[in-house]
């Protein structure tokens, strides 16, 4: 039996969290896994415009990661797991920061404020900064209101930065230089 991609549940203007609850699609819960699934669906856009295959299979590994991210958020009963939702943990921060330590190594660490561009890559790894830093914004304020993993908030700050660093990174590899802000 085939399953139909509408289901006409959400017509009303609510929609089902992990465990069954309704809200409405407006709340602060869907508005933060709206957002992480915007960045996740950006960071595609940029994997598919990179020939380096070392930074668009890091860019697959981080939509896995944004995939948790999204079930953590959408399940209201955390830190309960009674659903068996994988979490967020300080380990994926912290490879995050081995990560961009590691790419900073390679193009150094910057002495001045850069404009979003360069290549075409980079431009779209840091238009993913920016939904990165709006995905946060929206978990701070959900945490301020309800309960959630500690963990996440941390996680889309440093990846955040990776976005950032990998920009800088796609743009040397590509002998593109940095665009430096003239103030």
């Amino acid at each position: 039996c085939m399953v139909k991609i509408y289901t006409k549940g959400g017509d009303n203007g609510d929609t089902s969290l992990i465990g069954g609850k309704r809200v409405s699609k407006s709340s602060v819960r869907i508005n933060a896994y709206g957002n992480v699934d915007e960045l996740s669906a950006s960071i595609g856009i940029v994997a598919s415009f990179i020939d380096d295959n070392e930074i668009r299979k890091l860019l697959e590994q981080i939509q896995e990661k944004l995939f948790i991210i999204g079930s953590d958020l959408a399940d209201p009963l955390y830190p309960d797991n009674t659903n068996n939702i994988p979490r967020v943990t300080d380990i994926m921060v912290k490879e995050l920061e081995n990560i961009i330590d590691k790419y900073e190594q390679e193009v150094g660490v910057i002495q001045y404020f850069i404009l979003p561009g360069g290549s075409k890559e980079a431009s779209f790894l840091h238009l993913a900064r920016c939904i990165a830093r709006r995905a946060e914004r929206n978990c701070v304020e959900l945490s301020t209101k309800e309960k959630i993993n500690h963990e996440i908030i941390p996680y889309i700050n440093r990846l955040s930065d990776l976005l950032f660093m990998l920009a800088r990174v796609v743009n040397k590899r590509l002998n593109i230089d940095d665009i430096a802000w003239h103030n």
